[in-house]
């Protein structure tokens, strides 16, 4: 007797057993939908990978809410798809600030957008919003921030 419980045992059975089962089912479930992984047994890939578009549809569009210059930059039509690709298999794990500073960061890691100024134009917006702290939005008080950081430093 090697001191392990035999499958089937009492070990394998009873409420913690199952709860382990469904965190378990659970996880891949959530897994397959968000950061796409295989669908798990039993479920329909199908149907899955409708619901995996259907939110990442979502994702996109409030990310676009949130950082509503991301669209202006790279256009809407490219932002859709560019987003679609990032998020198809990276799941969203800090909020929807994060995840558009994310996704900036992921599209200049590769070189991308593609023209010249609005790649320029995605790394200003991404270093103005990639500190502790966003920007104001009063062009005003950006500046008048900018002096007073000027005269306290020297």
């Amino acid at each position: 007797m090697s001191g392990r419980p035999e499958q089937g045992t009492a070990h394998n059975t009873g409420p913690d057993a199952a709860r382990r089962r469904l965190g378990l089912a659970q996880t891949a479930l959530l897994s397959a939908l968000v950061a796409g992984t295989p669908a798990p047994e039993g479920f329909d890939r199908a149907r899955l990978r409708v619901q995996s578009r259907a939110l990442i549809v979502k994702r996109a569009a409030v990310v676009a809410k949130v950082a509503p210059e991301l669209p202006e930059i790279l256009g809407a039509d490219y932002y859709r798809t560019a987003f679609a690709d990032y998020a198809r298999h990276r799941p969203m794990n800090a909020g929807h600030r994060q995840d558009a500073l994310d996704f900036a960061a992921h599209l200049l890691a590769r070189g991308r957008p593609e023209g010249r100024a609005a790649r320029r134009e995605l790394t200003r917006w991404w270093r103005d919003r990639a500190g502790p702290r966003p920007p104001s939005a009063r062009p005003s008080a950006r500046l008048a921030q900018a002096v007073r950081h000027a005269f306290t430093r020297g």
